[in-house]
């Protein structure tokens, strides 16, 4: 039986929250971007907050909930967008945001405390050594590493870099199993994949060593066309200049900007199909000519401090939804792989199909060591039914959906039993107290997926 008051008794000075608003707030991320999520978590909420400040904390919360059987959920800066860091049966979050340090700089890599924001990391690299991570989420500004491992796929610079899972991308993660006398690994190589993208089911983050890029002055554009798969048509051929470098290449279709994107609203010309683009090398402006467009907006960083214009990243990927759904309630989204090579046919496809019921919005990258493009089409919500039939059709027709509905990691970016991580769970977590009720796998060992024949955002076991 759970005994949160013994716990609790056993983490003598240490910040600990039990009511007030802190509970709710801590308890919840962006979850609400989906209907479905808003209406299956909106009473979860944790029984206590406890806040970590180093190391030696999580083992000492870690030990204690061991002892006293209380479920444990990891939180870092709730930037999520699927109730992953959510506490399904209560018990305890354990906040790491106030782990920060940056441990070490070196050429080509950097190692950190898992609460630090990626804004800030990449301020503290650039200063040190002309750095930054190779990518980020659109979240960059408040989200922290530790999350983007646990919970993340890819982001702004995946054009360039691929998924954050591909060899390379994460260097090594420092994890506290729970038991009853926790252990501290050091994972590294394809062993990193037993924590990356498990949502803190089994082992908590305290360290991450990540590679590092040079640090460009990158140059926000926008270019806009009359015609969206003429948009797509350019992203295509840019995505396949290695020599350019770049960032973001991030089509999205009429209307969104217009209705959407209010703080671009002086720069957008009404009714175009717009491209994102963060580039660093002059060689683009040759590269662009020719093509049926026109560069309506480029600004420096240092420019944007003067015009009061956010980064570009911030209408890309996540919060192409959240700048919606400011405006529009209503609104949901998809998340989508359209696979190479035949893509481009893919999403004209349901382009047409849908039209403005599903607007579109992708983004382009690597993947597999090919151009593709992930959908993260905005959704004009009416019915959960209605909704299903929209994911049923692109699974149909060649695209998968890693559903964004969903807080399980086999229903939403598995799409199957990672059988890596559970093994690991068996191990660094053998109650089962590790953010409850996440890993179907765990809970049914009977659990498969619908289909077996499906491309996968990551391959199993790898």
């Amino acid at each position: 039986m759970s005994d949160l008051g013994g716990m609790l008794g056993a983490l003598e000075g240490m910040p600990v929250v039990t009511e007030g608003p802190v509970i709710k707030q801590k308890s919840r991320d962006f979850y609400w971007y989906s209907p479905v999520l808003k209406r299956q978590l909106d009473d979860v909420a944790a029984d206590a907050i406890v806040t970590a400040r180093s190391e030696a904390d999580v083992i000492a919360v870690l030990k204690a909930a061991y002892a006293h059987d209380v479920p444990v959920t990891v939180r870092g800066a709730g930037t999520g967008n699927y109730g992953q860091a959510m506490p399904l049966k209560g018990g305890v979050v354990l906040d790491l945001s106030e782990m920060t340090a940056v441990k070490e700089i070196a050429p080509g890599r950097v190692r950190c405390e898992a609460g630090i924001k990626m804004h800030d990391l990449d301020a503290a690299t650039r200063e040190h050594s002309g750095q930054e991570a190779r990518f980020h989420p659109s979240t960059k500004r408040t989200a922290s590493i530790g999350g983007y491992v646990a919970g993340g796929s890819s982001g702004v610079g995946s054009i360039t870099w691929g998924l954050l899972r591909d060899r390379g991308n994460i260097l090594g993660t420092r994890v506290v199993t729970m038991e009853a006398e926790p252990r501290i690994l050091e994972l590294r190589g394809d062993d990193i994949n037993q924590v990356n993208h498990a949502y803190g089911t089994n082992g908590v983050i305290t360290e991450v060593e990540m590679p590092l890029a040079p640090a460009y002055g990158w140059i926000d554009m926008i270019a806009v066309f009359d015609d969206f798969m003429e948009a797509c048509r350019f992203s295509q051929a840019l995505s396949e200049q290695d020599a350019i470098v770049k960032k973001l290449v991030t089509p999205i279709a009429a209307p969104v900007p217009d209705q959407y994107f209010k703080p671009l609203k002086k720069i957008l010309p009404e009714g175009k199909n717009i491209v994102l683009l963060m580039i660093a090398d002059k060689a683009f402006e040759a590269f662009f000519e020719g093509y049926p467009g026109e560069i309506v907006y480029r600004q420096t960083a240092a420019d944007k401090a003067q015009e009061g214009v956010p980064p570009l990243y911030e209408f890309s990927w996540n919060h192409t939804t959240l700048q919606a759904l400011k405006v529009d309630r209503n609104i949901t989204y998809l998340q989508t792989l359209f696979p190479p090579p035949d893509h481009l046919a893919l999403v004209e496809k349901m382009y047409t199909h849908f039209g403005d019921e599903v607007p579109m919005h992708l983004e382009f990258v690597r993947f597999g060591g090919q151009i593709a493009c992930f959908g993260l089409q905005v959704v004009r919500f009416t019915t959960e039914e209605r909704l299903w039939e929209i994911i049923a059709f692109h699974e149909a027709n060649g695209c998968p959906i890693f559903n964004p509905h969903t807080c399980t990691l086999e229903e939403g970016g598995m799409k199957q039993v990672d059988h890596l991580q559970l093994d690991f769970k068996k191990q660094a977590d053998p109650k089962g107290l590790m953010n409850p009720g996440k890993m179907l796998a765990w809970e049914d060992p009977d659990w498969t997926p619908e289909k077996t024949d499906q491309v996968h955002l990551y391959p199993a076991g790898g």
